[in-house]
């Protein structure tokens, strides 16, 4: 597998700068999908081109249970996987090229944070779709693209092409766009993954597709094929791209299927779709998730380019952690890490560093404080931090006749310390509204029950003008 990276610039050898990789040096690297090699073939001030070359062991993959894979099949010792341009090239273009796919370059950071002239080859591209496929997929990207079908066989001309490509394309691009753009599109093309995928490749797919994915025309079918058609995790992706660009049009693959208008959506996807749509009304550009956990709220708020500042706390430093490892912040660049905070901090605490934000988000917090704390979370949130705006979610304690597993006077989780009905958490809403000067307007979030409402219940809290 190789794929070639030239630049023109003058000098060209700073593409070495940009991929943290010396031109003067062969570099080698073991890599769970096998050894990667960069060098350059060329490197002069006039051009430079820089080479990704990945050896996969055919055998080590059989016998590795990295890969899955059914031993038993015949499949799986007798496949293309170890001699094509798929998600194993692309796994190896991330691990290799890490820092330069964040666009971070202390040497270069003017080049970095340029658009160049750039040329990349890629060869033996499996590619499963129509024959547009590749040109659907990169054209709107704004790539010029050249393609040489290979024949299915030689000797055999009237058996028709193969499935593989050679792809040059030719563009202006930021060097990490392009990089991420490879790395989503390599095995959306082949539609096949050779590793498990879990609902962490939600968040890689929103890393890398940030600045381009919500806007694609094929963003659909990028979504399906790059998450394995897991529809779970497809209609996460495709409610935080719409999210981002303001769409809910699904194409019609994606359609076709019989159950997906009827299928619910998981109550915490419409949860953090509800928070981010109350965000987007108050026009919050700095934003802090208080009691962020692992970051799930924090990883949908960091591909939204409108918000600035994010700001996440939690009492627990191994959610942080996990928070951190989510949003990949070692893989970002400088910018986008001083953009983002993770401090350890607690609800009840006056923290100036949550001080003047846009808005403050409680998203699932406020039931796991005990209630003679309340008041120092009132005090913390409305008078210290006085943020803008303020969103608290919350259970709705009259839904829970609808979780048989649930005792009658049982909470929906065991740290909860109290469920308000709606009632009650109207009545705490509106006197910390009054005693701080907001207004307060309620919503519900998830199916709503004639009788008992929503299963989420939300308040969307406005500073008045003073």
């Amino acid at each position: 597998m190789l794929i070639t990276i030239a630049y023109a610039g003058a000098p060209a050898t700073d593409l070495g700068f940009l991929l943290h990789k010396h031109p003067d040096r062969v570099h080698a690297f073991d890599l769970p999908v096998g050894t990667a090699h960069v060098f350059y073939p060329e490197a002069t001030p006039e051009g430079c081109t820089a080479a990704l070359l990945l050896e996969v062991d055919p055998i080590e993959l059989v016998r590795s249970k990295r890969f899955r894979g059914d031993s038993g099949m015949l499949a799986h010792y007798v496949n293309d996987r170890p001699y094509v341009s798929g998600s194993m090239l692309a796994v190896a273009l991330q691990s290799v090229f890490r820092t330069a796919m964040t666009g971070r370059c202390d040497a270069r950071p003017e080049l970095a944070a340029a658009e160049l002239e750039l040329e990349i080859s890629v060869g033996t591209i499996p590619v499963r779709g129509d024959d547009d496929l590749v040109a659907r997929l990169f054209v709107p990207l704004g790539w010029a693209i050249d393609e040489e079908v290979s024949p299915l066989d030689t000797d055999h001309p009237e058996w028709g092409p193969s499935p593989y490509r050679t792809l040059t394309l030719r563009g202006h691009s930021r060097l990490a766009d392009a990089l991420r753009q490879l790395y989503v599109l390599l095995p959306v093309l082949d539609d096949a993954k050779h590793y498990w995928v879990a609902d962490a490749e939600v968040d890689k797919l929103m890393r890398a597709g940030e600045g381009w994915l919500a806007a694609h025309p094929e963003r659909e079918l990028i979504s399906r094929r790059y998450l394995a058609h897991q529809r779970s995790y497809v209609e996460d992706a495709a409610s935080r791209l719409d999210a981002l660009d303001g769409s809910t049009a699904h194409d019609d693959d994606a359609a076709s299927d019989a159950d997906t208008e009827s299928r619910p959506r998981p109550l915490n996807q419409q949860r953090a779709e509800a928070v981010l749509a109350a965000l987007r009304e108050v026009g919050a550009t700095s934003v802090g998730d208080i009691g962020c956990g692992p970051g799930a709220l924090l990883a949908r708020l960091a591909v939204d380019p409108a918000i600035r500042r994010i700001v996440g706390t939690d009492l627990s430093s191994a959610a942080l952690v996990r928070a951190a490892d989510r949003l990949g912040l070692a893989e970002r660049s400088d910018a986008e890490r001083s953009r983002i905070q993770l401090l350890t901090s607690s609800v009840t605490y006056q923290d100036d560093r949550i001080a003047g934000l846009d808005a403050l988000v409680l998203m699932e917090v406020v039931e796991h404080v005990e209630t003679d704390r309340l008041d120092a979370l009132e005090r913390s949130v409305f008078a210290f931090a006085r943020p803008g705006a303020v969103i608290v979610t919350t259970p709705n304690a009259e839904y829970n006749v609808h979780y048989p597993g649930l005792r009658a006077d049982g909470f929906r989780h065991p740290d909860h310390r109290f469920e308000w009905t709606r009632a009650e958490f109207a009545a705490w809403a509106q006197e910390a509204a009054r005693r701080y000067g907001y207004t307060v307007e309620f919503r519900a979030v998830g199916d709503v029950d004639p009788a008992h409402g929503s299963p989420t219940q939300l308040a969307l809290f406005r500073r008045e003008a003073p």
